[in-house]
């Protein structure tokens, strides 16, 4: 394991490696090393002690940080300006089912939580690692992906060099658009040192309305007409149970939320009964679908993402079904 405290570290790393024409396996705090196939490498290169925000310019709505920063740090300076991160990207290690102390969810035969997981799914994800797998959540469907939001970087190829792309300002022509390559490649193009994003302030209000729906087909169809409406739905998605929920947020100033939900809510009378959370009970509520929690997922169980139109969701929670498998439809 290669844990560089700096860029020039991780260049110095990536050029030796290239040197010896030896593969290296990138992560930060190695909280997503599940996903994907394994991968086969002479050693580990990872960013964790490459951290720290570098700038922070809530009036500008701009932030860079180092690419081992925490995802929880970055929250937690951003809420403290009323602000957040766009796109909503979630915390694996609820998958995992581990808590954010580091312990197993699951409790073990007489009733105490297992000692912490040793394989990185117990850490919080880092920015660089959200930023190359591209991680978003259902605000999605609003806003776009993690991708469309940032800003810069500058990264480390895989002969060693140090590159930038981008810039600190949200109209910007330095170069070519290789921050968006980078986004979502997994780290097989090149180490991400630090990062830049654009920020948003965090909606002032916001709601929830959960339909209660027979199936979810019939779920799927509330979603659509929800989010063909004019209400700016920012949240939309289907959680298994008898009877399903069809789930749809709204987010904005109190006032408007306020009135959208209820117009909103007489067009969804027709799919089922309808009841709304609100405030933190609707933040809570949507955290919860990020993180795929309402899937209950067991430590022995593999978790799949399929990406599929929006039609063709019921099909696929009911071939899971009869898999004996279990189902979360997220528009985003």
């Amino acid at each position: 394991m290669l844990a560089p405290a700096d860029e020039a570290g991780i260049a110095a790393a990536i050029a030796a490696a290239h040197a010896a024409r030896e593969p290296i396996a990138v992560e930060g705090n190695g909280s997503k090393r599940g996903l994907l196939r394994p991968v086969q490498a002479a050693r580990t290169l990872s960013t964790r002690n490459l951290t720290g925000i570098t700038l922070y310019s809530p009036a500008e709505l701009v932030l860079s940080a180092r690419a081992g920063t925490p995802i929880p740090e970055i929250e937690a300076a951003l809420a403290e300006k009323g602000q957040h991160l766009i796109a909503e990207p979630p915390d694996t290690r609820a998958i995992f089912g581990v808590a954010p102390d580091g312990a197993r969810n699951d409790p073990t035969p007489d009733g105490a939580r297992n000692d912490p997981v040793p394989d990185g799914s117990d850490r919080p994800a880092t920015l660089g690692g959200i930023v190359a797998a591209n991680l978003s959540g259902p605000r999605r469907i609003a806003w776009g992906a993690m991708r469309d939001h940032v800003l810069g970087i500058r990264f480390v190829n895989g002969e060693g060099e140090v590159l930038r792309s981008g810039g600190r300002v949200l109209k910007n022509v330095t170069g070519l658009d290789l921050c968006k390559l980078l986004a979502g490649s997994y780290g097989t193009l090149g180490v991400m040192t630090e990062i830049t994003l654009k920020v948003l302030p965090a909606p002032e209000a916001a709601a929830t309305l959960l339909v209660a729906v027979p199936d979810m087909a019939t779920g799927v169809r509330a979603l659509s007409a929800g989010l063909g409406s004019p209400f700016g739905v920012s949240g939309a998605a289907v959680l298994p149970g008898e009877p399903a929920l069809a789930a749809l947020r709204i987010e904005d100033f109190a006032s408007s939320v306020a009135y959208r939900t209820g117009r909103l809510r007489e067009s969804m009378q027709g799919f089922g009964t309808v009841t709304m959370l609100e405030g933190e009970a609707s933040r809570a509520f949507w955290r919860e679908v990020r993180d795929a929690a309402p899937l209950a997922v067991r430590a022995e169980e593999a978790v799949w993402r399929i990406s599929v139109r929006p039609s063709a969701g019921p099909a696929v929670a009911e071939a899971a079904a009869a898999l004996g498998g279990r189902a979360l439809l997220d528009w985003g």
